[in-house]
Formats: structure tokens, sequence, C-alpha cells
């Protein structure tokens, strides 16, 4: 049999190596800056065109290279930063495995130019699809310029299953913003389509995170520290009332390198149990330095997911820092059994005896009650010497008898009521009766046949199952909806009319609402603004990291607006629903996820009919906009089937 294995050409194997290093342009991003931080830079720039796609930059004043190391580090596993195994267990630096550039040139066309500082002239090399086309001497400025452009160009198939620019801009600033944070003390700067984005001066820990993220982050963090054998711990977290619905700022850095650790998240959230309402998200920015020796690295090529050797150690002292701080700097409650000397009775005053006190209050005392005797005295002096033809001179007896205060008379104002309410009654009553025929022939329309009765009443009835369901009877058995899904179909519908055929309603505000986010989340912000204003949301500044609202929709509370707008930012930085939707739509699905009654929530019956009548009433009942089933049907015949 002839031998079958063979060993796989060099562009070959660089491709499937750059399908786990290569995921997208945010791993370009990623690889690139860390390089630069490995070279000593103390300036690094990221230029970025349509999100990636088109050209990732990255230039700093590290190092550099020589012509043949220039070359040489676009070849598979060549790195200067590990010589043997044994560095594997004593990394100190980003990179180690000597796969990036090689991964990188191989999908996308690659210039780089680089100097060493003690050179008069440096290199420049083009390289297409892992080929290099040209290496030439040429004139540049120290340190090192990579310039990625056409990524996935040599695979179509890899390109177009990369998500919409705005997604894919998200993910590329994550990035630049993990390795930010893990070095303050490099000045960074980021320019996407021309316009700069960040510009990050080389300061403390503190500082950068609120240059990222806003200048009112600095009131929400809270320091952490914490120094011991296993681990020097140090940073911030929020503070319990800055928790949010989303997961927001939450990072972790060991040895200055982001990681992603769902143990050491669940150490951070247990430290914040009993502070922060349900379903909340504590945002926290921890740098953790262990002895290198104590973790493994070389798992994952993205080199997120590391291993401690002790786990519960870390767990153990994250929690108790944190708990320690929150409680050191008087956020979580504490119980104060110290008493205040200023409530204690003096000793002079101990032994004297206790008296009822002097002051007397005449209960029945009432004012008009002098006022009205001083009137009829007035009265009655003024028919003396009047006309003296009865009491009032001729007044009208209603306001006779209030002058000499007669209480019972003001009941006289309302007889004749009682048949008046019977009237309005029956009246209310016809309303209600046609508006329930209104909604019977609605229902129809629909495709469900309410059961009908030969009385006058409107025979529909609600009910609401463990405050999560709505059941209601139609002629073949009973309908059971979900009155969550159900709600969301109905706000999809609204919202979508609203933004796509007229203008929503918008309530002025009497004093605005000031909002503040991150710099990239008041970008995404600018791009919605249209959207936003289209369903009544009157947006009158959005610059810097703060947002203005001087009106929002009529059906929108203010105390939601904050928690609308988390949320619409999560779902287009996850890109929820998928990218194939138009932003309209995009838009009024996560709205509808958002305002729509949750389970657990009550609902009279009025309500619950109306929501009934709202959903059969939309052009796809059926199914939530997320395509969920937002009610069953159970016939008769199949409740017939339980009991046999």
């Amino acid at each position: 049999m002839a031998d079958i294995i063979q060993l796989l050409p060099d562009h070959v194997a660089n491709q499937i190596a750059a399908g786990e290093v290569v995921q997208r342009p945010a791993s370009v991003v990623k690889e690139l800056i860390e390089n630069a931080v490995d070279a000593g830079a103390t300036e690094i720039k990221l230029i970025v065109k349509d999100a990636g796609k088109t050209l990732i930059q990255v230039v700093d004043n590290g190092s550099g290279m020589s012509a043949t190391d220039a070359r040489l580090s676009f070849e598979r596993h060549a790195t200067s930063k590990i010589r043997s195994a044994e560095d594997l267990f004593q990394l100190g630096t980003k990179g180690f495995r000597g796969e990036a550039l090689a991964s990188i040139a191989a999908i996308a066309h690659v210039e780089m130019h680089t100097k060493l500082h003690h050179e008069e002239v440096g290199a420049r090399i083009r390289i297409e699809g892992g080929k290099i086309t040209e290496q030439e001497v040429a004139v540049t400025a120290d340190g090192t310029s990579i310039a990625v452009k056409n990524l996935f160009f040599n695979i179509p198939a890899r390109r177009n299953f990369l998500k919409s620019n705005q997604v894919e801009l998200r993910h590329v600033i994550d990035e630049f913003q993990r390795v930010a944070l893990a070095h303050p003390d490099i000045h960074f700067e980021m320019y996407h389509n021309g316009n700069d984005l960040f510009s990050l001066p080389a300061s403390n820990y503190r500082q950068r995170v609120v240059n990222i993220f806003g200048n009112k982050t600095n009131e929400k963090l809270v320091p952490v520290g914490e120094t011991t054998g296993v681990v020097k711990l140090s940073g911030f977290v929020y503070k319990p009332e800055n928790a949010r619905k989303s997961r927001g700022e939450q990072f972790f850095f060991v040895n200055n390198r982001f990681i992603k650790s769902p143990y050491l998240h669940h150490a951070v959230v247990s430290a914040f149990e009993g502070l922060i309402r349900e379903q909340a998200h504590p945002g926290y920015f921890l740098y953790l330095e262990v002895n290198p020796a104590t973790v493994d690295i070389n798992i994952h090529p993205t080199k997120t997911e590391i291993k401690f050797d002790d786990e519960h150690t870390l767990y153990a002292i994250l929690r108790s820092a944190i708990k320690h701080s929150l409680g050191q700097f008087n956020i979580a409650p504490v119980l104060d059994f110290d008493k205040d000397g200023g409530l204690d009775t003096p000793y002079d005053y101990k032994n004297k005896p206790v008296h009822v006190p002097t002051i007397e209050v005449d209960s029945d005392f009432n004012p008009f009650r002098e006022e009205e005797s001083q009137g009829n005295t007035f009265s009655s002096g003024h028919s003396q010497t009047g006309s003296g033809s009865g009491s009032g001179g001729g007044r009208p007896s209603w306001q006779q008898n209030a002058r000499q205060g007669r209480p019972a008379d003001w009941e006289s104002l309302y007889v004749g009521l009682g048949d008046r309410d019977k009237s309005d009654t029956d009246h209310f009553s016809s309303v209600e009766i046609e508006s329930g025929e209104v909604m019977g022939s609605e229902v129809r329309q629909s495709g469900m046949l309410f059961e009908e009765s030969s009385g006058s009443e409107p025979s529909v009835t609600t009910y609401q199952l463990h405050k999560k369901y709505i059941v209601t009877t139609i002629k073949s058995g009973m309908v059971i909806i979900d009155q969550y899904r159900a709600h969301q179909r109905v706000l999809y519908e609204q919202f979508l009319r609203q933004m796509t055929v007229k203008e929503g309603i918008s309530q002025q505000l009497l004093f605005p609402i000031v909002l503040y986010y991150s710099s990239s989340d008041v970008a995404l912000l600018h791009e919605l603004k249209d959207t936003l204003q289209f369903i009544g949301f009157a947006i009158d500044k959005l610059e810097g990291d703060e947002i203005t609202i001087t009106g929002i929709p009529a059906s929108v509370s203010e105390s939601e607006v904050s928690i609308i707008l988390e949320q619409l930012i999560a779902d287009f930085k996850d890109e929820i629903p998928d990218r194939s939707f138009s932003q309209t739509d995009r838009l009024a699905k996560s709205l509808s996820k958002t305002l729509a009654v949750r389970s657990g929530e009550i609902l009279n019956e009025a309500s619950q009919e109306a929501l009934v009548n709202d959903l059969f009433a939309c052009k796809e009942p059926n199914v939530s906009p997320f395509n969920r089933p937002t009610y069953i049907t159970i016939t008769v015949e199949d409740l017939d089937k339980k009991f046999l």
C-alpha cells in the first residue's frame, strides 16, 4: 500500500492556523497591538477603515526590526519571545506562539515599514496571500508600521461570514480597550474612517478607565486592593447602584493580560450579593499579579483562557477583598451599635419627676363657627335696622342655610343623582357591549372565533394563570397566551408603524434627562438618533459622553429611559436580532423586548382583555418578534382525551 501521509504546504498550513488566530478584524487588531506593546512602544496608533475590512494599520515607536528579522517574522513559529519550552512557564510578553503574522499574511495584503532606532534607513515588505512580492530599503520612522488590507480577500466564504461594519467595529473597539486598560503607561490613539475615536494619554489606572468610559465613571468607582503571598490584587468595582441589566464594563487582567474567567466572575457577583437587584451585573476593572509559573496561558490561540494552580484561593481572596472595599467606603450597609450621646437624658434631669404638659387643646375649637355666629349677629342686626322682612334680606335659601351653618343641607345637592347614575351605567354597558362586538369581529378576522352567547353581555372572559399566562375561551376550547411574548408582538408592530408610516407621539419633559455613556456607546446612539426620533425620543444633545433627552414616547415613563437605552446599546453591540434585518426592524425588536409586560406582573381583567384584543389584531399574532409562539390552543377534544 502506498504512503498516504504527507506534509502540508506552508500556505495551506498558514491558512489553517489563520482560522484559529484570525476570526475577524478584531483578531488582527489584537495581535498587532500586542506586538507593538511587546516591542516596548510608548505610543501606539490604530487606524481602521470600514471596521477593519478595508484597512487595519498599527503604528508604534517600538524597537523596530532589521531587514532580516522583518522577513523572518512572517514565517510560521518564528518569534523573538521564547527560546525553549521552559520559557512557556515564565512568560512576560503578550505573544509567544509565532503564528500571528504568518496567519495574517496568508489571508490579506500586508505592508510593513520598520526601522531600528540606531539605523539610518529601514525596510519595506509587501506580502499578498502569504507570498512576499516586494522587499526593499526604505526611509521610515523609528519603530514599526503594519498595514493589513483587504482581509480574507482569498477566502470569500470567511469574508461573507463577517457581520455588519457596526458590529465588527464594536469588536475592534473592545480589543483596543482591553489592551489600553492593561497598559495605562502607553499613549494610545484610534481612528476610524478618519474620525478620532480615542486619544488616551499615558496615565494611571483610574484615569485610563475614566478616559475610556467617560468622566462620570469616576464617581462610580470603588478602589479594591489586597496583597497576599498568592496574588496582588488592585483595581476598581462599580458601586452597587450602578449595576446594569446587561453585561457592561467587566474586565479581568492577569499579569497585564486580559482574560475571561467565569469562575472569578462568580466571585465578584457573590461579593455583591444582597446589594444589587436580581439579574443585574456589576462592573469591575480588576488587575491580578501572580507568579507566571502558577498560570498556564498556552491553552487557546486567543490566550484569553488561562488555568490557575489554585483557583479556590483566588476566589476567596477576590470575594473578601471586594466585600471589604464595599464596606470600607460605606457602600455596603453596616450595623452601627454606637449610641449618639446627644440623645441621652442629662444627669441632672435623671431623678426629676415627670409632669403632664400644661398645654391644653380644645378639640371642639372651630374658627369658622365664630365667623358664622358673627355673621348671624350682623344679619339679625341688619334685619332689625333694615326692612325687617325675615333674616337674610332676600338671599336664596341655600345661601341662607350656608350662612346659618346647617351642615345637613349639602346632601340636597345630590338629590336625583341616583337615577342619573343608573342611566349612565346603562349607557356605559351599551358602550361596553358595542366594544365587545367590535373586539369579537377583529378576532374573527384574525382567524380566532370566540364563543358567542345568547345574552347581551360579551362572552369573552380572561383569567391570568401564574402571573404569566392569560387563558381565554374560544368556540372550540381555550387559548393560553404568553403575556410577555404577546405584548412583544403588539409593541413591535406599533413601533414599526410609528417608524415607517408616521412619526411617534412625543411628550416633552419639564426637566431634561441627562445620561452619560462611553464614547463608543454615544457613537452608536449617533447612528440610531434619527430612528429614535421617529418613535418619539427628542434628543437635544449627543456629544462626548453625554446625551440630553428633552422628550420621550408617550408610552414610556422617565424611569424607563435609561433602561431602554442600555438594553438598546447592548442589543446592537451583540447584533441582536440578526444582521439580516434592517436597523428599523432591529430597533423595534429591541424596544419591544425591553418595554413588554414581564412574566410575574399582575394584570387586571381590563388589561388582559385589551392584550388579547391587540394581539389578535396584529398581522402575525402567532409568533413573537423573535419567532417564538405567543399562544397555544387546547380544544375540547384534547380535554376529553385527558379524562379517558
